[in-house]
């Protein structure tokens, strides 16, 4: 299956009409998610209209993990198999992810506020979901600033992978410290606390932002297949002058 995917013309011809696709999608979702979440599913019952605000908040949280451990593992493909686009793909997916952690941030803070009475916690949770965002800032400032790609690819995937070691204390922070945030309502032992009027409209938002990390993540990958090509053609170009 990698070595499929790793081949850069058929990964152009197949993300080329995947990508309409998936943007279409991820638009459609979001156009049913957004009015259905904010507007027609129910209040909370007890922290009223102000938990809407998950329905943009958690589906951020989730792929937030999500597209770090799609980093991780391209990046160890990256590696050991030295696959062509595994580097091209942590590094498109990177600006996604950081873009998600900061939503889930600023989105928590203002349903924090009227919840909790305050903005901001050095809670676990928050504190490693603070972590995260800055380890996507820091992998992609580690590509920025080293002009040779294949040491920077290389870099940058250690420093991927050494930052994976978050992702599990993110998921478990609620469990093994005393926190401010609430335990897993979904994915927990004995089946998920929340009523299906509001799982389902959470359920499409998480769907459209997967659609929307595809459709970006193609994007950003074609455009450095592009870069990439466009300078092996100026190295050419030279070398015959």
């Amino acid at each position: 299956m990698f070595a499929y995917f790793a081949n850069p013309d058929r990964f152009m011809r197949i993300s080329a009409w995947a990508l309409p696709i998936a943007t279409v999608l991820a638009i459609g979702l979001l156009v049913i998610g957004l009015p259905w979440g904010l507007l027609i599913a129910p209040a909370d019952f007890r922290q009223g209209e102000s938990a809407r605000i998950m329905f943009v908040h958690v589906p951020a949280a989730w792929w937030a993990l999500g597209i770090y451990t799609f980093m991780a593992l391209a990046s160890f493909a990256g590696l050991v198999w030295r696959h062509a686009l595994a580097d091209v793909a942590a590094r498109a997916a990177a600006p996604v992810g950081a873009a998600y952690a900061a939503l889930c941030l600023i989105t928590g803070s203002f349903w924090g506020a009227p919840t909790w009475g305050t903005w901001w916690e050095w809670d676990a949770r928050l504190t490693s979901m603070l972590v995260l965002f800055l380890t996507y800032v820091g992998y992609m400032a580690l590509w920025a600033a080293i002009e040779d790609e294949t040491r920077a690819a290389r870099l940058a995937a250690i420093l991927c992978l050494a930052g994976f070691i978050n992702i599990p204390i993110v998921k478990f922070s609620v469990d093994w410290w005393n926190s401010l945030h609430q335990p897993a309502s979904i994915l927990r032992a004995g089946g998920s606390a929340m009523d299906p009027s509001m799982m389902q409209p959470l359920l499409v938002m998480a769907m459209a932002y997967l659609a929307a990390f595809a459709a970006l993540l193609m994007a950003g990958m074609r455009a450095d297949v592009y870069r990439r090509r466009a300078a092996a053609n100026a190295v050419r170009r030279a070398r015959a002058a």
